[in-house]
């Protein structure tokens, strides 16, 4: 396995396991922004390593535009969430 596909592989892992957290925190608590948090952080972890590939773009300036706004709608969630809490 080459090491940037490891890093893809740690990334999307690291990424998935702080939205479980995210969520099971929401089923107890049920304190709403943990969903704006969960979602944050799931669009900052697909955005650039699942959407672009996904998506089959072949332009590789539409391909990095996609993966950046899912990337920053993340962070504007992760705001949100902190700015409710």
């Amino acid at each position: 396995m080459e090491v940037l596909n490891l890093i893809v592989l740690i990334h999307i892992v690291l990424g998935l396991v702080l939205v479980y957290f995210a969520i099971r925190a929401y089923k107890r608590s049920r304190y709403v922004p943990m969903i704006f948090l969960a979602v944050g952080f799931t669009l900052i972890t697909i955005g650039d390593t699942i959407i672009g590939d996904s998506l089959g773009l072949s332009d590789e300036k539409i391909k990095d535009m996609v993966e950046e706004i899912a990337e920053i709608c993340g962070f504007v969630l992760v705001i949100i969430a902190v700015l409710k809490s």
